[in-house]
């Protein structure tokens, strides 16, 4: 893959893999849409191993008071609030579950069924959708991200599941998934992030291991991809969280429409002109 085409996806990566719209369905559509040939899967993977650890990375330093002050809640029961953190913690751990166990089981199964570029498109258009519908049926009351149930982090698990799909967004799913349990676009955002974080870094590590058949130059291109998918993403989360403190009120719209768009413009192309 030639290097231009590699940094590119790094930063449609970076940014789709933390904004509502689906870094998958982008990852699957794109290259078809500029005829780019992905190379074979054992010089591919090192790309999308590494640009996914960049990810995580920048999850990491974004919220790494979060995980601070969890760490010294759950070891040491210490921090500001030690109780809550504990409970927002374990919340957390709650809500990854669901995606583990379905990603385990049916994760290749499903990417299968859905793999191809135009029902990718597709299920674009529906995730616009899905954040379009979402702000129309707010609930009346908004409630502290402390609150969250038990119940509230297994239906946000269960969300994100959908992100199994190319072109359903986990974090916009899960977005939603804290939207509809309440909380603030910002909370909802916060909360995302966070159940988001161990399941980039699980599925990196699953992949890891191929790493170690990559060539020489292959590697150092995925380095590289990897620490411009890690800046762009610190970038984008920094500028989505900045959004939704802003803009509470129809903050899903921009990216709904944007959904919509693409997916019905990219489905249009290739259908009509490929």
């Amino acid at each position: 893959m030639p290097a231009v085409q590699a940094i590119l996806l790094a930063i449609i990566q970076g940014i789709t893999e933390l904004f509502p719209v689906s870094s998958l369905g982008h990852a699957v559509v794109i290259p078809d849409l500029f005829n780019w040939q992905i190379p074979p899967e054992d010089k591919w993977l090192p790309f999308l191993v590494i640009m996914h650890l960049g990810t995580a990375v920048a999850l990491l330093l974004y919220f790494w008071r979060d995980w601070w002050d969890f760490a010294r809640a759950v070891l040491l029961n210490q921090g500001p609030r030690p109780a809550e953190e504990r409970r927002l913690f374990w919340r957390v751990v709650v809500a990854t579950i669901p995606a583990v166990i379905v990603g385990f089981v049916f994760e290749k199964l499903l990417r299968h069924i859905f793999a191809a570029s135009e029902i990718a498109a597709g299920f674009l258009i529906v995730n616009g959708i899905m954040l379009f519908v979402a702000e129309r049926l707010k609930r009346p009351a908004e409630r502290p991200i402390d609150d969250l149930s038990w119940l509230d982090a297994v239906k946000i698990g269960l969300w994100q599941c959908l992100a199994l799909i190319p072109g359903l967004s986990r974090s916009g799913a899960t977005m939603v998934g804290g939207y509809r349990a309440g909380l603030n676009h910002k909370d909802a955002a916060r909360f995302s992030f966070l159940t988001g974080t161990p399941i980039i870094l699980a599925a990196t590590v699953h992949q890891a291991p191929k790493l170690l058949h990559a060539d020489k130059g292959v590697f150092n291109l995925a380095v590289v991809s990897g620490v411009v998918a890690g800046v762009t993403a610190f970038i984008a989360i920094w500028a989505l969280m900045r959004w939704f403190k802003t803009h509470d009120f129809k903050a899903f719209d921009p990216f709904a429409y944007y959904c919509m768009a693409a997916g019905a413009l990219s489905l249009g192309y290739l259908v009509f002109l490929t």
